[in-house]
């Protein structure tokens, strides 16, 4: 069965990184584009960013381009975002999304990883 597992979560002081990473299972996965989502206490779950099949495209949300880099390694089945100059208001929980169409929300889901940014 399809299975998403994020690891690389955790407490981090403002300015400081993260790498996440999505291990991915049960289907073909370098026929899939990968995403990165984020929800908040309160708040909609949000696109933040993605990475087309062969890794031709990336795209990010306004508010983490130039700190956050999303990458993919189709042999090894996962995907990284590479998280720099993180700032409060990244807390969230972070989850790894796999769907057929870029920048688009696929079927599959995570569990979810929290990334909690505070001093």
């Amino acid at each position: 069965q399809v299975q998403l597992v994020e690891s690389g979560g955790g407490l981090v002081q403002p300015g400081g990184s993260l790498r996440l990473s999505c291990a991915a299972s049960g289907f073909i996965f370098s026929n899939y584009a990968m995403s990165w989502y984020h929800q908040a206490p309160g708040k909609e779950r949000e696109l933040v960013a993605a990475i087309s099949s062969g890794s031709v495209s990336t795209n990010y949300v306004d508010s983490v381009k130039g700190r956050f880099t999303i990458s993919r390694d189709n042999p090894k089945n996962t995907v990284n975002l590479q998280m720099n100059s993180l700032k409060p208001e990244d807390t969230a929980v972070y989850y790894c999304n796999a769907g057929r169409y870029f920048w688009i929300m696929g079927d599959y889901w995570g569990q979810g990883t929290q990334v909690t940014v505070s001093s």
